[in-house]
């Protein structure tokens, strides 16, 4: 047997043999874990409002405390693991999200629950780059195309069954166990991981963490995220944290551009393709963040659907996403990434202005299942071209870094619009008790959110090019199929365009 990748450490392991098979399901596992955990929750959260009597303003802040430490810190996540071991950090990333996981299950309060989902967005942070970064470091090359396609398709299988389970379990025995169901997964998942995955990491690695620019960037945010979700209050502690986080934003530009290893290399974006990329990437998944926090609610405060039944009305999108999404890889392969960047997000707004027809008593078939199926069409038009175009504009060895990038952008992109959305909406803080109320603002939102995806196809015309035949490796769409948001990939075999 061969030596292992670059930086595994010991011989590489065939995806053939029984460790082999022990690492994917590790991986699996683990992101699952993660991934689950951002889709159920959202079913959950009218019935966490009405056991807690809360606001609008702390179902965002559910949603928004995760995506904030998970944001923030997802790029020192790799980095951890590069340096001091991917199986070490992998698996302390789950320990502390199963922890985390705990916590919010047995939370007596919202406040409790908000800083335990802040902490799982740390384990999050820790898990999340690190279960493909095993697959990086422990497989064979020959075998890893296919370890990584078996990765995506049982991670696409849990984001299909996690609106449905969280449903069940909302409608069951009870929201808290959206959160109490990780921890039995993460006592399967660590041993495992100890027992059969060898540790990787990256010798090349030097130098000192940025910690000066992760903690400028993830309290800039949180302070700006705080003043959107605030900002109805007009205090003068909302004004004061939106001006601080915007000038702590600025000093996170200004360090990264003068550090000599900086968590986020300012020199990265000199191809404007990455940036290009990048700019639809936020517009898209601000639209996607939106739409997603708020459909759930529109589906049971307004038009009386059960926690299961507004759960399982989004599984058309996740299914066309597991069935065509490789496919729709593959044509981005061969027309180059401007035409599926263009008209991917147009289908995503037509499905969501689609959804303008979900009122009270909507039903189903006639109302919900035609803007769904609009709308899953436009992500697999859109999402595995976009990851894919991501890796393929930078050079082969800051493949890795893109991919974290792009995923950093994709979820500042979802939680500034979870914060923002509902302000310029309308939305009052006791919105979502009231149906009128609510359907009234949630029309306005998916104009918004349609509004947004616009922008995004239009950039896409402007700015995205097709790069020369063969600029990206044909397997491509093997690896950045079904990455909803687009999640930390390994280094792969591309080059960059013209």
């Amino acid at each position: 047997m061969g030596r292992g990748p670059e930086g595994a450490g010991g011989p590489a392991v065939a995806l053939g043999t029984a460790r082999g098979r022990w690492i994917v399901l590790v991986t699996v596992l683990g992101s699952t874990m993660a991934m689950l955990d951002s889709t159920v929750v959202n079913v959950a959260l009218p019935s966490i409002g009405r056991d807690f009597g809360a606001d609008l303003a702390v179902l965002q802040w559910i949603v928004n405390a995760y995506l904030l430490t998970l944001a923030g810190l997802i790029l020192v996540g790799g980095a951890l693991g590069d340096r001091f071991g991917r199986r070490r950090i992998f698996v302390l990333g789950v320990a502390w999200f199963a922890t985390a996981s705990l916590l919010c299950g047995i939370a007596p309060d919202e406040g409790v629950l908000i800083a335990a989902r802040a902490l799982q967005g740390v384990g999050g942070a820790l898990l999340t780059p690190g279960s493909l970064a095993l697959i990086q470091g422990s497989i064979a090359s020959a075998d890893r195309a296919r370890a990584v396609g078996l990765w995506s398709g049982f991670g696409g299988v849990g984001a299909a069954v996690g609106p449905f389970l969280g449903g069940w379990l909302v409608d069951g025995p009870g929201w808290r166990w959206v959160f109490l169901l990780n921890v039995p997964v993460a006592a399967v998942c660590v041993p495992v991981a100890l027992r059969h995955v060898p540790e990787s990491r990256d010798p090349t690695t030097r130098g000192r963490f940025d910690v000066l620019g992760a903690v400028l960037g993830a309290v800039g945010l949180g302070l700006v995220t705080y003043a959107l979700i605030e900002a109805r209050s007009g205090s003068p502690a909302v004004i004061a944290s939106a001006v601080v986080g915007v000038l702590l934003a600025v000093a996170f530009v200004y360090v990264e551009r003068r550090r000599a290893e900086p968590m986020m290399p300012p020199d990265i974006f000199a191809s404007r393709q990455f940036t290009a990329v990048n700019l639809v990437t936020l517009c898209v998944y601000a639209a996607f963040g939106g739409f997603f926090f708020l459909i759930v609610l529109q589906l049971q405060v307004v038009s009386g659907y059960s926690a299961l039944a507004a759960g399982a009305a989004l599984l058309p999108t996740t299914a066309l996403m597991l069935a065509l999404s490789s496919r729709a890889g593959a044509l981005g392969e061969r027309i180059g990434p401007r035409i599926p960047l263009t008209v991917g997000p147009l289908l995503c707004a037509a499905g969501m202005l689609l959804m303008l027809r979900v009122g009270p008593g909507a039903s189903y078939v006639q109302d919900v299942l035609p803007g769904m199926v609009v709308l899953g069409m436009g992500m697999v038009t859109l999402v595995a071209p976009l990851t894919a175009t991501v890796l393929a504009s930078v050079d082969p060895g800051r493949a890795g870094l893109a991919s974290g990038i792009n995923n950093a952008a994709a979820r500042v992109a979802g939680l500034l619009a979870v914060a923002a959305l509902p302000l310029l909406a309308g939305m009052g803080p006791d919105a979502y008790l009231s149906a009128a109320l609510f359907d009234s603002a949630f029309g306005r939102a998916m104009v918004w959110c349609a509004g947004a995806l616009a922008v995004g196809s239009a950039l896409a015309w402007a700015t995205v090019r097709t790069p020369r035949p063969g600029a990206c490796h044909p397997q491509c769409h093997t690896h950045c199929a079904l990455t909803s948001p687009p999640l930390e990939t390994p280094e792969q075999p591309h080059r960059s365009p013209d």
